[in-house]
């Protein structure tokens, strides 16, 4: 558990401080005040890890459910944050959060209503799971799935995020530098030999005329992009648009099926912890649908839901669905037999988070050489279009 290690110690030292004021946590601990919060509030999935993950520490060592909240409060206030921007000194945004559910849980609701008080931060996936451990009288277990699972989920989008990131980066790099070549360094070169009013070879005209297209629509060049982006941005946030471009996405030659790894594996272990928190499958289903990030992938959970409500095993399904590859249905199909479902959902995203491990390091191993290689090419047939005539001068002289 790469998660409850880490952050054991500190719940410890939670424990300790927080264990005195049994009776009296409400009055104790300052309700955070939300003029201090944080210009920038995003909640990290990090952060929702480490408090599942300390709370479930606390709850373990048996301490109630209100103080241990508290007690995860006072943590947060006693550690600094860095901000971006921030209107005070003192505003944490998931401190106040969890200081409105600690209050909310002590006028008498659950702990998963509470957490549905702030859906902008608390997800569907995690106030269902909050709730069958709750039910089922086993919410420290459950809270520690959940941490494991977050945890989990962030080191997948992380290798992800690396595999597309750093090709991209270097892309967008060789493209500015080609473009500052083509538009301020040649010309000055070239204006040289146009002055001369000799012929000049094949390539050296190729690149002035290139390098009088850049100069000529630079303004253009420099805003298509951003146009462009901003266009596909507005059109993604539209139900067509994002199925379009997430099911072009899965089709990419090279990421494609890195993506529909990751999205398996980030589907298959949802799936699971739901199950293993007692979930039945059919709300599972419509849980982990609202937690994958592909439209074409959040179809075919509609699909597969309304199958298994009709009857079909969810091998079945997930076999019709036409989007899994085979050795996903015959998993499935297999811990189905053996009434061990969830089991056989989480090794499916333990193996597909493997591969998606080695899919990022072979891809970053492979483009680097390739953009490097194709940056080569350009900057040397800039160079040698530079060279030509001169050498052709030194000939004639």
């Amino acid at each position: 558990m790469s998660v409850v290690e880490p952050d054991l110690a500190s719940s410890k030292q939670v424990l300790s401080r927080a264990a005195t004021d049994n009776g009296r946590h409400t009055d104790r601990i300052q309700q955070p005040h939300r003029k201090d919060k944080d210009i920038v509030r995003r909640i990290g999935t990090r952060d929702i890890c480490r408090v599942a993950c300390q709370l479930a520490t606390l709850l373990r060592a048996g301490m109630p459910l209100v103080q241990a909240l508290s007690a995860l409060v006072e943590q947060l206030q006693s550690v600094p944050r860095r901000r971006v921007l921030s209107l005070g000194a003192n505003g944490d945004p998931l401190a106040w959060t969890l200081a409105e559910v600690r209050d909310s849980v002590n006028a008498g609701s659950s702990l998963a209503d509470a957490l549905s008080k702030h859906d902008s931060v608390f997800s569907p996936l995690i106030v269902n799971m909050v709730a069958a451990g709750e039910t089922s009288g086993t919410l420290e277990q459950v809270l520690l799935r959940l941490s494991q699972m977050l945890e989990k989920r962030t080191q997948l989008i992380s290798k992800v995020k690396s595999a597309v990131a750093y090709p991209l980066m270097m892309v967008i790099v060789a493209i500015a530098v080609v473009i500052f070549l083509l538009s301020y360094v040649v010309p000055s070169i070239t204006q040289i030999f146009l002055e001369m009013n000799r012929a000049l070879p094949g390539p050296t005209k190729l690149l002035i005329s290139v390098s009088g297209f850049m100069r000529t629509y630079l303004p253009v060049i420099a805003i298509v992009p951003f146009a462009a982006f901003f266009g596909l941005a507005a059109a993604y946030k539209t139900k067509e648009g994002r199925l379009f471009a997430d099911r072009t996405k899965l089709k990419l030659p090279i990421f494609g099926r890195l993506f529909v790894k990751a999205e398996i594996a980030r589907l298959t272990r949802t799936l699971g912890m739901l199950l293993a928190s007692g979930i039945p499958i059919i709300s599972a289903l419509a849980i982990a649908k609202g937690a994958t990030q592909n439209a074409v992938f959040a179809n075919a959970l509609d699909s597969i839901r309304d199958w298994v409500s009709k009857g079909d095993s969810v091998a079945d399904a997930i076999k019709r669905s036409g989007l899994f590859p085979p050795v996903v249905f015959h998993i499935v199909a297999t811990s189905q037999i053996s009434a061990n479902l969830e089991s056989g959902l989480i090794d499916i995203a333990e193996m597909y988070d493997s591969e998606v491990e080695l899919t990022t390091k072979t891809l970053t191993s492979l483009l680097e050489p390739t953009i490097l290689l194709v940056m080569g090419v350009i900057v040397g047939f800039i160079v040698l279009a530079v060279l030509l005539p001169i050498f052709e001068i030194n000939q004639m002289l």
